[in-house]
């Protein structure tokens, strides 16, 4: 009997599931997924960087908008102003300006070209402490365009804006302080709300920080900030750094006419709406899909593929002649247990038919052996003892010739003769003992079996050692001359087939079995599937194994692989010396 044990196949069905159809299916689901999730993510990532660019060039637009609108009021107050006015006059035309003092929280002045302050109104201890001297870029030549200088405060270093008019025909100029946080948190607050981590800040054109909302990242340097030097120069854009483990996106926009830039920055991931968020994980959603298909292969290989799987080994044990294997229950679905039903049916009533028909075998081998015993016989009384007849003339032909000049010339052909007469003696001879094995008779299987190894390792030229374990008891005589000629037999297939230079024959006996072993370290082969493959497949002498272990009730098994030698093996269980299986 071949091993039969199931093995892993890729030709058998779950690799090939596995392999054609849930590989490339997981692969998919997973490039669908984790593709689709990348593209939503870059597309959301996108998203933000240009409505965060839209927001800061609208809030820069904003400002400039109000910048130039204070400016055109302090330009408005200058022309308001007489050229030979008196510093009272510029007093009193200050103090009538109300109105646009809700823009200049710091106050309102006349300039005299030289900077020192003619006229204000507002916070004296701006006015009354401020030193030209320190705005020499201001002061040190006339200037024909609206000026915005970043100032700190005398007294409370609060950072203040100072507008300033270009200088009228009489060099007069009027010049505005305002606090840059709240012109600029009045433009801001249409287009940022402060998030977590969202910052946005504005620099004037000497890098100096003016305004800042929100919190920024330790180590980060506002003024240096990634797109501050893109905006001093007049561009507008976007872009994106890694912060605290994030990626942020950074709008950047200058701010005129003042020539600050105004900086935005967010993690984008945290900007998208919980609905768009939501969306990434909408590929996810062939996951279930996944997970059935799964679930699929799981029940297939469950209850199909794993009982057939089964039922395949117990039909190759019921092709090695066990009927029994093919009844013990598979499960799976109802058609494979009607399958099994039927297949056990079957070899009922293959197991009836072959019971009458190992009768008959029986009967034909009982008469074969007959016949071999008859001729044995006839061999032996017959042409045997003829041809010691002729032995024995020759030699006495070969005494008369010896010493007779007359018929020197006959003493080479007779001692020819004589020759071949002995050798055909001796092969007779183990041709008879092949036909009836008389050690088998007399001595009994193992010195049989021993005597048969010997024979045919001289007489072929191959190293044929005999082991025997456990103590020998005699079997009946069907039975020792069936493991007689299945030992020959196998002997005969090691001398055709094999190639080898040396093989053991083997018998163990113990109280439950005899197992009778030949093994060699030959060529080898592939072992037929089944023994119904053994006769299309030229491999007569295997089958002839069988049928013969099947007449005694043995098992058989073989074992080989090429390159590797050959195993037989027969085991015979008994119990009263009536064979069954073990």
């Amino acid at each position: 009997m071949m091993n039969t044990r199931a093995r892993f196949s890729w030709r058998s069905l779950t690799p090939q599931l596995l392999a054609v159809f849930i590989l490339p299916l997981i692969a998919l689901v997973l490039a669908l997924a984790f593709g689709g999730l990348y593209l939503h993510q870059q597309a959301m990532r996108s998203m933000v960087a240009e409505r965060d660019e839209r927001s800061t060039r609208a809030a820069a637009s904003a400002l400039g908008e109000q910048l130039n609108r204070q400016g055109s009021q302090l330009q408005d107050l200058l022309r308001q102003a007489e050229p030979t006015a008196s510093p009272q006059a510029l007093v009193a035309l200050l103090r009538s300006s109300n109105s646009i003092l809700s823009d200049f929280d710091g106050g309102l002045a006349f300039l005299s070209p030289a900077g020192e302050v003619l006229a204000y109104s507002g916070e004296s201890s701006l006015w009354e402490y401020f030193d030209p001297g320190e705005y020499p870029q201001l002061f040190a030549s006339p200037s024909d365009t609206l000026t915005f200088l970043s100032i700190l405060h005398p007294q409370s270093k609060a950072p203040l804006v100072l507008a300033v008019t270009p200088s009228s025909a009489s060099g007069l100029r009027a010049a505005g302080a305002f606090s840059p946080a709240a012109l600029i948190q009045r433009s801001l607050g249409n287009v940022f709300t402060p998030g977590e981590g969202a910052t946005a800040f504005v620099v004037d054109g000497e890098r100096r920080l003016l305004y800042k909302q929100g919190d920024f990242f330790p180590n980060k340097d506002p003024v240096n900030h990634l797109g501050v030097s893109e905006a001093l120069q007049g561009e507008s854009g976007a872009s994106f750094l890694q912060a605290g483990g994030e990626e942020h996106a950074v709008a950047y926009s200058p701010i005129q006419p003042a020539g600050w830039a105004l900086v935005i920055e967010e993690p984008w991931e945290k900007v998208a709406s919980p609905m768009l968020r939501t969306t990434e994980y909408a590929p996810l959603a062939l996951i279930p899909a996944l997970l059935l298909s799964l679930l699929a292969l799981w029940y297939g290989t469950r209850w199909i593929v794993q009982p057939l799987q089964q039922l395949e080994a117990q039909a190759a044990e019921l092709g090695w002649g066990d009927f029994a294997a093919i009844e013990k229950p598979v499960g799976g679905i109802s058609e494979i247990r009607r399958l099994q039903s039927e297949l056990v049916h079957l070899a009922r009533k293959v197991k009836a038919a072959q019971e009458g028909l190992r009768g008959y075998i029986g009967a034909m081998t009982a008469g074969q052996e007959e016949e071999r015993r008859r001729l044995a016989r006839e061999l032996h009384d017959d042409t045997l003892q003829s041809l010691i007849a002729l032995n024995q003339r020759v030699q006495l032909a070969q005494i008369n010739v010896n010493g007779n000049a007359a018929a020197e010339d006959l003493a080479k052909p007779l001692a020819e003769i004589q020759t071949l007469t002995e050798k055909t003696i001796q092969d007779l001879r183990r041709f008879t003992r092949a036909l009836r094995p008389v050690y088998l008779e007399e001595l009994g299987l193992a010195a049989a079996l021993e005597m048969l190894a010997r024979e045919n390792g001289l007489s072929n030229g191959l190293t044929i050692d005999f082991e025997r374990a456990g103590t020998e008891q005699r079997l009946p005589a069907a039975v020792e001359l069936a493991l007689y000629r299945i030992a020959q037999e196998a002997l005969n297939n090691v001398i055709r087939h094999a190639r080898a230079n040396r093989a053991i024959l083997r018998i163990t006996f113990d109280p439950q079995s005899v197992i009778l072993e030949m093994s060699d370290e030959g060529q080898g082969f592939v072992v037929p599937k089944s023994p119904a493959e053994f006769a299309p497949g030229g491999h007569f002498g295997l089958l002839g194994l069988h049928e013969r272990a099947e007449s005694i009730g043995a098992r058989l098994e073989i074992q080989s692989v090429p390159g590797q030698g050959t195993r037989v093996m027969v085991k015979l269980g008994f119990a009263d010396n009536s064979p069954k299986w073990s």
